[in-house]
């Protein structure tokens, strides 16, 4: 589904899953007006710069294995960007696509349930891609293929190979219901590995070394102490790339 301008393609995939919409439906928008990332931020969506879409999946899976599935996006982009332009994007845990440790894209993934079960599962992505100016204030996070580059690049075509990228990923993900046969290529485009962090544990912050993902998605990180513990929520701010506050 193509539109030239929508609040948000997320709210647009709810609005056509509730109409019983088939599972690998996608929609991509010219322009959000209301574009939206992780809790809440506002995602800029100017039209004709990005790529900004989201599509619907219908997964038999229990709602605990869902993040899985944002990170196998995650990888879908960065593998995407990396075939395409031959720039050096990495990951930063567990779903923002960056380059030169600024951000170029972002994921959010939403889930409706029917009791403990999915209904479905909604998967957002925004890549800057010939965006020509970052506003003031965000200069210093984030960037835009064109601005890494000063080439223009074909969104038809990213926007193909990313779902392609995606496609493979998440039914190796499915046949599995693990990220084990991504695990090894995830780690390796993994920009917190092997770097400081420090997990914003609302009960109690604590830094430590990220080392890489499990089969779960989830990050291992050896703490202070030197115990490997495993993180599957909450903000890990990257010191040497950049931190949301």
């Amino acid at each position: 589904v193509f539109l030239q301008s929508v609040d948000s393609t997320n709210q647009e995939v709810k609005r056509l899953a509730a109409q019983d919409a088939p599972h690998g439906t996608v929609v991509v928008a010219e322009q959000q007006l209301t574009g939206k990332g992780r809790l809440g931020r506002v995602w800029s969506s100017p039209p004709g710069t990005g790529i900004w879409f989201s599509f619907l999946l219908r997964p038999q899976l229990p709602p605990s294995k869902v993040s899985g599935i944002t990170l196998a996006a995650g990888l879908g982009v960065c593998m995407a960007i990396r075939q395409y332009t031959g720039l050096n994007a990495l990951i930063k845990w567990p779903n923002d696509v960056i380059i030169g440790n600024k951000k170029v894209c972002g994921i959010l993934t939403e889930m409706g349930l029917n009791g403990t079960k999915i209904r479905e599962v909604v998967i957002g992505v925004g890549i800057n891609v010939n965006l020509k100016e970052i506003p003031s204030e965000l200069q210093d996070k984030a960037t835009s293929l064109y601005l890494e580059t000063g080439k223009t690049y074909d969104r038809i075509q990213i926007l193909a190979q990313v779902l392609e990228c995606f496609e493979e990923n998440y039914e190796t993900f499915i046949r599995t219901c693990s990220l084990s046969g991504m695990v090894e290529e995830y780690n390796k485009l993994l920009a917190n590995r092997n770097q400081p962090v420090r997990i914003l544990d609302p009960n109690q912050p604590w830094e430590g070394t990220a080392l890489g993902i499990n089969e779960q998605g989830e990050l291992l990180v050896k703490d202070e102490q030197g115990t490997i513990q495993t993180v599957r929520a909450g903000e890990v701010s990257v010191r040497g790339l950049y931190s949301y506050v």
